[in-house]
């Protein structure tokens, strides 16, 4: 997922679920119609492309065709990343919002518990032609385990390393197996105005998604078997310094990506050859070349893990799902609409404008004709994926942290040392503020 902004708080739960019980409907659509005569949808959909503009222009003849297919208007709204989750976080509240919205599939067990999405219980989940075609991994990740999701899975996505071949050629190297040869091929190729890896240091999702990352290589966990956050541990500590390493004293990454907040940055620095490599989700694919790379410039390898790694943990099975707000007005509008967004041709047709991996059970992956690193992608996702905490909580353990450390990415670009005690000390805070909001 890429998911992003405030998490949700014991005080967002209660409001949601008693505007919801008292009925509160007022919605963002029009009409009562078991037919699509006369009714609109609101659809907010979430920034996949290289701009929110490119996204409406690959989006809108779909949804034109979904029109005339049902007789169905769909007003479209593309939200970016970093204003998303507290808008749907508003949308909970007050009751108004969309009909149709896009989640990080990472948020779904805390948007799950606030009770405020339709369930895809057997009844809607035949109205979308049932849940058994979507690939396993990928409807697992969008909800806690044993509960009836809320939402379902529309864009693939997992984590690799890309690497510029032009610069690993010109310095005879080969893409890294090992964390450790990772770290040497990013300082052989860090010299002049080159960096060996750029980062987006000050997104909290990015961040958290590596921390998360690092930490279960390591063999660490944020929670433990009951539910109860584990934040600060050796393991975990020891997995964020890793991490933060490669800006304090790998001195592979520059110190102005603490001020990078979206991916577009790296993917520019990375298209520019101002860095050899990056770490980004397949979607990258869509940016690199809106940046001017074609397919062939870069190569990608699956997240190296250290040499003594407990688990080769690469990614966690990311992506992009679909929930129906339950004050909607037009329900089988809607799970008509979720029905065609993830049928097989409009899944096929916007693979590869999004460079996502396939969701639907059986398919091939065909956001790219690089077979390499179709491979490489779909080997992570498929075996070495591991998923984020499925806890109600997960949405605040997203944020503390991921602002914790896009803090002391901050305090390393002043040249502040940032030790295991500083690092321990935020996780700390984080655990409080995750168990003080419930």
């Amino acid at each position: 997922m890429k998911a992003k902004n405030k998490a949700l708080t014991a005080v967002t739960v209660a409001a949601a679920m008693s505007m919801l019980l008292a009925g509160c409907s007022s919605g963002g659509s029009s009409g009562n119609s078991t037919n699509g005569s006369g009714v609109t949808l609101t659809y907010w959909a979430s920034n996949q492309g290289s701009s929110l503009q490119n996204d409406k222009d690959v989006l809108t003849p779909i949804l034109k065709d979904f029109t005339k297919q049902t007789g169905v208007k769909v007003d479209l709204q593309v939200i970016g990343w970093n204003d998303l989750q507290t808008k749907i976080q508003t949308a909970i509240t007050s009751g108004q919002g969309p009909d149709v919205v896009n989640i990080g599939n990472t948020w779904g067990t805390s948007f799950q518990s606030t009770g405020a999405f339709v369930p895809f219980d057997s009844k809607n989940a035949a109205a979308i032609g049932g849940l058994d075609r979507f690939v396993k991994t990928a409807l697992d990740a969008g909800g806690a385990p044993g509960k009836t999701p809320t939402s379902v899975p529309l864009y693939g996505l997992a984590y690799g390393l890309y690497y510029n071949k032009a610069l690993f050629q010109k310095a005879n190297l080969q893409p890294p197996t090992t964390w450790e040869e990772f770290v040497a091929d990013a300082k052989q190729l860090t010299h002049g105005d080159q960096w060996g890896l750029t980062l987006a240091a000050a997104s909290y999702t990015e961040n958290i998604h590596f921390a998360f990352l690092t930490a279960a290589q390591n063999g660490g966990a944020f929670y433990d078997a009951s539910g109860k956050p584990t934040f600060d541990t050796p393991e975990n500590v020891a997995g964020l310094q890793r991490y933060l390493a490669l800006m304090q004293t790998d001195k592979v990454v520059n110190p102005s990506n603490a001020q990078y907040d979206s991916d577009a940055q790296p993917s520019s620095d990375f298209a520019a050859g101002k860095a050899a490599m990056f770490l980004s989700q397949n979607n990258a694919d869509t940016t690199l070349k809106a940046d001017g790379m074609k397919v062939g410039d870069w190569g990608v390898v699956a997240l190296p893990a250290p040499a003594d790694a407990k688990e080769q943990i690469s990614t966690f099975p990311a992506g992009i799902n679909m929930s129906i707000f339950k004050y909607t007005k037009n329900l089988p509008q809607a799970l008509e609409f979720v029905k065609y967004m993830t049928s097989s041709d409009v899944q096929s047709e916007l693979a590869v404008p999004y460079s996502t991996l396939p969701v639907l059970a059986g398919a091939k992956p065909t956001f790219t004709t690089d077979a390499a690193e179709a491979q490489a992608f779909m080997d992570a996702y498929q075996n070495h994926s591991k998923p984020l905490p499925q806890v109600a909580s997960e949405a605040d353990f997203e944020s503390t942290i991921g602002k914790g450390l896009s803090n002391l990415f901050a305090q390393i670009a002043t040249g502040k040392k940032v030790s295991n005690a500083d690092i321990s000390s935020m996780l700390d805070t984080a655990q409080q503020q995750v168990e003080a909001a419930g």
